[in-house]
């Protein structure tokens, strides 16, 4: 049997070869076998590991080796396949269900330690395609498996320098009107686009998914918000897609965490839906991007993390890019509705997302985004009150007022417990107004709250 080491690993070690750069942090190993069946594979140790085609794991490395095979077409969708894996399939029959020419190329297991100067088997131009930058499919069998588009939509993220081929492209919206993209699962189009999201240029992505019609169809949420104008005095660029597509962009410059990058997606889908005679302004967005985000996390099964950090962030973004007018008690509701007192370390990501936002404009991206440290050190004042001793006092003074002794239960607990959580309310809000060296009373604010900004 003949052993090859197949696709990514070979792409990346080329690429790497052409234009020198920092080695990927981990590079996962393909290995295709030719001419073997599953009894010589476990004869040699391999442990069966494929549930729907022949896949072992290696006895020494643990890495997947799979055998050489083909696929037909039986059904719509991710999983309408038939593979056929015999000794009679060849490396460049395996090669050619790959799904794009980059992806298509193989060295002998014998030079795979150093693919870059290894004799590259490439019957489908993957070489060609790496130095023009072209994302190519291999041949028209690309068009049997919708989750493709994705991937390759996820490649021209992580490969931003990458063009999609005119035919390739044709291909994709070929797909896209005989409804293959409607067959996708949920675990895989969040698998994808997860993925995506986490890649050096997200935009990319979503500009792929749209120019094939994907988007509408996947997320017109997203998709809609194309051509709806903002005003300009806040947002230079106007457009709100184009602005959804810096703010991820600066999401993959700040180096966010993937549920950061997914609020971001999120966060301005309501502008999508505000009424023509109300442009540009957009008030009122933010509760109805977080309507349309449970739908969306609904249909896709976006997990939790992810889903309650881009609810937080949809309804309180503006707040937040406004809260430096705040006073006190203003800035404590604030904390209080984002949750931040009791999940301070996700607050801590819900305004990194609204530095993304506020930096993902035209003209702003180097801008300093004061409202992040403000907020921060407005939560350190407010979790550095001691609540236990605010309660211990309460308790003491309801004692003292019954002419009980001080350890006896108050007779009315609900009455106290209300005493108590407005007291340590009030201890919060005089810390944070000392914290910021702003006036407070006893309760109250001395100066109003601040007009709301235009949306």
């Amino acid at each position: 049997m003949k052993i090859y080491l197949v696709g990514g690993a070979v792409r990346d070690a080329l690429m790497q070869q052409d234009t020198p750069a920092p080695p990927p942090a981990h590079v996962d190993r393909d290995w295709v076998v030719v001419d073997a069946t599953p009894k010589t594979m476990r004869a040699q140790g391999y442990l069966p590991v494929g549930r729907d085609f022949p896949v072992f794991l290696h006895p020494k490395t643990r890495e997947e080796y799979a055998l050489a095979r083909t696929e037909r077409k039986t059904a719509p969708g991710y999983h309408g396949f038939a593979f056929h894996a015999e000794p009679g399939v060849t490396l460049e029959d395996d090669l050619a269900r790959r799904d794009l020419t980059i992806n298509a190329m193989a060295v002998s297991e014998a030079e795979a330690a150093d693919p870059a100067n290894a004799y590259v088997i490439d019957p489908y131009g993957g070489r060609r395609d790496l130095q023009a930058r072209v994302l190519r499919h291999v041949t028209t069998s690309f068009a049997e498996d919708p989750v493709r588009i994705l991937r390759l939509a996820r490649f021209a993220a992580r490969f931003p320098d990458f063009s999609v081929a005119p035919d390739t492209l044709d291909l994709m919206r070929h797909m896209v009107d005989h409804g293959e993209v409607d067959h996708l699962v949920p675990e895989r189009v969040w698998q994808e686009l997860a993925r995506g999201l986490m890649e050096q240029r997200p935009s990319r992505m979503f500009e792929v998914l749209r120019a094939c019609g994907a988007l509408v169809r996947l997320l017109p949420e997203v998709d809609r918000l194309w051509g709806v104008a903002q005003r300009a005095d806040y947002h230079p660029e106007i457009d709100t897609g184009v602005h959804l597509m810096m703010v991820l962009d600066m999401s993959a410059r700040l180096a966010a965490p993937l549920p950061v990058r997914f609020a971001c997606l999120g966060h301005d889908l309501g502008k999508g839906t505000t009424p023509a005679d109300v442009l540009p302004r957009h008030i009122g967005h933010e509760e109805r991007s977080a309507k349309l985000l449970r739908g969306l996390c609904e249909r896709w099964r976006v997990p939790r993390e992810s889903r309650e950090l881009a609810d937080v962030v949809a309804r309180e973004h503006g707040n937040i890019h406004r809260s430096t007018d705040f006073g006190a008690a203003a800035l404590l509701r604030l904390l209080e509705r984002c949750d931040a007192l009791r999940r301070p370390e996700r607050f801590d990501e819900v305004l990194l997302a609204c530095e993304c936002d506020a930096r993902g404009r035209l003209g702003h991206d180097d801008k300093v985004y004061p409202q992040r440290p403000r907020l921060r050190q407005v939560l350190d004042a407010a979790l550095s009150v001691d609540t236990g001793a605010v309660a211990a006092g309460v308790l003491r003074r309801a004692a003292d007022a019954t002419g009980t002794a001080a350890q006896t239960a108050p007779t009315e607990p609900e009455a106290v417990g209300l005493r108590i959580a407005s007291a340590i309310h009030e201890a919060r809000a005089r810390a944070v107004a000392q914290a910021l060296g702003l006036a407070h009373e006893h309760g109250t604010e001395q100066a109003p709250m601040p007009a709301q900004k235009p949306a």
